[in-house]
């Protein structure tokens, strides 16, 4: 078939500003006349012209509501704007790692390897007619656009006047593999659906010893539970886990992607993940009936990832610390050593110490996955992680869920491979507790005040920021109380890119404490209304009698200092946050 390229008079529409994790609405704004195709063509007009004409893109996402329109919009634009080929995961799903695997690892039967992607997902957001929708565009390394190309894209959107859609291209059938082959004025322009998990089934079976995890499986001393929270996980968790490395059917938990998640939040916390951490034990009423050894969840998009034990909580910024003090051992990918590695700024320091321990180029980055992005880039770096659920290595530009759980299923094969028929197999709790008193434990917790209003939260910063200018008054909110150090420096975190030399600034207010300790607060640009403030708080124990403590029994005192510093109840009206995780 022959399609015409129409042109379609716009006009600019306001707030069309991608984040850090691109551009999240609700769904009722996408469906705007012109909303979605506006920042479509505003992309390709802000890529260079070898990025888009006879390119090949991958459009997919994480199966949310809207996703299977926007789709089509975006195939349709793609044909008349010259790409010469669409590659959409079969159902349209494909999780963000995956997509970020098939831009580096997929070549096509004809030889050709994909330039970008439009990644439609609100990541951790609820999905459904009244709740999120997002759009992302990812690079041909893989990774997240950098910021200069999310200025030009929302540059383009303040003056557009017209986008390029072949609104005569028939929709495409996203649910049967296979290619579909079509002629516009530039020429040939095909549509490949394909199956959704084969690559990145692939490169994680190139990275993980998946005959040593399988031994681990079959053990009937190891339980095993895995909660997709119907996200895109549910894509690959039976290929995976079941298929692959032999677990059985019913560890599998809402594995099934839907376009409203189920009707619950994908966000994969203690808050959120309700059915999980109740068969992990960790649920308000014991069970009679004897939790997994093991549990994970994961978010909407299949990048974040949460870590549990037998009524044991691992916290992110934990647990990218003890997959790299043990991944040179336990995953064959890092055998010959690790180049370095790297923590989000609110993240725990916990890596710091392995890093320091292990002698280890460390580096401290702003939130944002494009800032890893471009120390592994650069070589410098194999393992990272944010505190907020997000862990990955350099095997692609995304953090990535199901790798950071095949990854603690590596450390535990490798720590029980000599076990499995003994009395008692090592535990996700043994591990935490040996690796504390190697390392020393980082109390931590977040605090998110979630749909706070926009303006009350940006004069509580405002307000942060003023008070920085003098350590007494900080000190004297704190008052004579000895369980709290004094405050010994404030600041705004602010990063110099080693490799491109970029500065970000107003990254966080961050509050460090003698004793090592700190209090970090962030506006967070990852929901679609309101504000979100984050609020961090770490406290550091090297004496290891002092490392079993309830982590949010030993952080009280913290605590009260951070709201009473902050005036949080004053500017908000909050009494307490939406989320503790």
């Amino acid at each position: 078939m022959v399609f015409k390229v129409s042109k379609v008079s716009t006009t600019p529409i306001d707030g069309q500003k991608p984040g850090t994790s691109g551009l999240r609405k609700k769904v009722k704004v996408f469906i705007q006349p012109h909303y979605l195709q506006n920042f479509v063509q505003s992309t390709f007009n802000a890529l260079t012209p070898e990025k888009v004409r006879g390119a090949t893109l991958v459009v997919s996402g994480d199966g949310r509501y809207f996703s299977k329109d926007a789709i089509q919009i975006i195939i349709k634009m793609s044909a008349a704007n010259g790409v010469r080929r669409v590659w959409v995961g079969q159902n349209g799903l494909l999780s963000t790692p995956a997509v970020s695997a098939v831009i580096r690892e997929r070549v096509g039967v004809d030889g050709s390897k994909a330039t970008g992607a439009f990644i439609l997902t609100a990541s951790h957001n609820p999905g459904g007619p009244h709740e999120d929708f997002g759009i992302k565009y990812n690079m041909e390394n893989g990774g997240p656009a950098p910021e200069a190309i999310t200025d030009k894209i929302f540059e383009n959107t303040k003056t557009i006047t017209e986008y390029l859609i072949a609104e005569d291209l028939p929709n495409i059938d996203i649910s049967t593999i296979g290619v579909a082959n079509f002629s516009g004025p530039e020429g040939q322009f095909d549509v490949e659906v394909f199956d959704s998990a084969s690559d990145y089934v692939k490169l994680m079976k190139s990275i993980f010893d998946f005959e040593l995890i399988r031994k681990l499986l079959s053990s009937s001393k190891f339980t095993f539970c895995y909660d997709a929270l119907h996200g895109v996980a549910g894509a690959y968790a039976h290929r995976i886990f079941v298929e692959e490395l032999g677990a059985q059917e019913s560890s599998l938990l809402n594995c099934v992607p839907k376009e409203d998640f189920g009707g619950g939040h994908p966000d994969p916390n203690l808050t959120y993940a309700k059915e999980l951490v109740a068969r992990m034990g960790l649920g308000k009423s014991d069970s009679a009936v004897d939790p997994p050894e093991f549990g994970a969840a994961a978010d909407g998009d299949a990048d974040r990832n949460m870590i549990l034990g037998k009524r044991f909580f691992v916290t992110p910024s934990d647990s990218v610390a003890i997959i790299a003090a043990n991944a040179v051992n336990a995953i064959p990918y890092f055998s010959s050593g690790l180049k370095g590695v790297a923590r989000s700024m609110p993240t725990s320091a916990a890596l710091d110490v392995v890093a320091k321990n292990l002698n280890l180029k460390f580096f401290e980055v702003p939130t944002g996955w494009k800032f890893f992005g471009n120390l592994m880039d650069a070589g410098l770096c194999s393992i990272c992680g944010e505190e907020s659920f997000g862990t990955g290595s350099d095997h692609i530009r995304e953090k990535d869920g199901v790798w950071a759980v095949l990854a603690w299923l590596s450390i535990l094969a490798f720590k029980n491979k000599e076990n499995l028929n003994g009395d008692k197999l090592v535990t996700v709790e043994d591990i935490v507790r040996q690796h504390w008193a190697i390392y020393g434990r980082h109390y931590y917790t977040r605090y998110d005040y979630e749909n706070v209003d926009a303006g009350a939260a940006k004069d509580l910063m405002a307000y942060l920021v003023k008070l920085q200018s003098s350590l007494d008054e900080i000190n004297s909110v704190k008052g004579a109380r000895s369980d709290v150090s004094n405050v010994v420096n404030a600041d705004e975190f602010e990063y110099k890119d080693p490799v491109d030399g970029s500065v970000s600034k107003h990254q966080g207010i961050r509050f460090l404490f003698e004793d090592g300790s700190r209090l970090v607060f962030r506006l967070s640009g990852t929901g679609s209304e309101g504000a979100t403030i984050r609020l961090y708080i770490e406290q550091y124990e090297k004496d290891s009698s002092k490392t079993g403590r309830d982590s949010q029994e030993a952080l009280a005192p913290l605590v009260e200092v951070a709201l009473k510093l902050s005036k949080m109840l004053e500017f908000t009206g909050r009494s307490a946050p939406t989320v503790i995780t």
